[in-house]
């Protein structure tokens, strides 16, 4: 199965840190996706590369094997020319002892996820090194806000981060000083909020009220916050405003969700 690591603003040559990881693998006429977010820890040959969160899975059925074949190669040639490298090795999950999943705490939250409009275009417009410097002030002015606002940095996934606060209209606060912080950048980003709750063992997390917040993301056009019903029904009595989205259904994720837009 090829897979490959989206390096970003990371090299390979550099440890703890977290990217994302993309699979394919063909049967016939049938491909077979993998794709998610990892943990990369050690250097060089000797890294080893962890799924953080259960990867998600698509089965694509092309009918005939030379259809199969062409998508292959087309999907991985997007990979290549869209700042992945090649990874040798296998994805490891982390296994859980019983000691350690008995250790697994609940918690509530507000997820915030950001994500930044056309960014593969943006990268291969200013080239390696600009962008590496866009990403940095990027990341410095996201951590900024998250800070002032008392949100906790979960994650970050190529040019994408995933942050919990205790309380929604902090969430939603932040959200939108984050667009407004890096409009100055040249950049456009989306982002979406959901409250739900998950587990919780040291340092990691795990629970689909993430994944939840990533697919509000992906729902949001440039510029826009977008928020669960989760997160409009915890502030009731907020002066926040929001205008009605409809309901829409989130690739993976059961049943159909109301999505607000915050107006800011």
């Amino acid at each position: 199965m090829p897979k490959f690591l989206r390096i970003g603003v990371h090299q390979s040559n550099v440890s703890g840190y977290t990217s994302k990881a993309w699979c394919i693998r063909r049967t016939g006429s049938t491909v077979f996706l993998k794709w998610g977010a990892v943990e990369v820890l050690g250097a060089g040959a000797g890294r080893k590369v962890y799924w953080t969160f259960p990867p998600q899975e698509k089965t694509i059925r092309c009918r005939t094997v030379q259809r199969a074949q062409d998508y292959t190669k087309a999907a991985i040639g997007r990979r290549r020319s869209h700042r992945y490298e090649p990874l040798v090795g296998n994805i490891a999950t982390r296994r859980r002892t019983v000691e350690r999943a008995s250790e697994l705490k609940q918690a509530l939250a507000t997820i915030l996820y950001v994500d930044i409009v056309r960014s593969t275009e943006k990268a291969a417009r200013l080239g390696d090194s600009r962008w590496a410097t866009v990403m940095n002030h990027y990341y410095a002015a996201v951590r900024r806000e998250l800070k002032a606002l008392r949100g906790k940095e979960v994650v970050t996934t190529g040019d994408g981060v995933l942050a919990t606060f205790g309380k929604p209209a902090a969430g939603v606060r932040c959200a939108t000083a984050i667009v407004k912080a890096v409009r100055t950048l040249g950049l456009e980003i989306r982002i979406g909020l959901h409250a739900g709750e998950y587990k919780v063992s040291g340092a990691e997390v795990i629970g689909l009220a993430f994944h939840i917040g990533a697919r509000v993301a992906a729902k949001a056009r440039a510029g826009e916050v977008l928020v669960s019903s989760a997160v409009k029904d915890l502030m009731s009595e907020s002066e926040i405003r929001f205008s009605d989205r409809g309901a829409h259904q989130l690739r993976g994720v059961p049943e159909r969700w109301r999505l607000y837009r915050v107006e800011h």
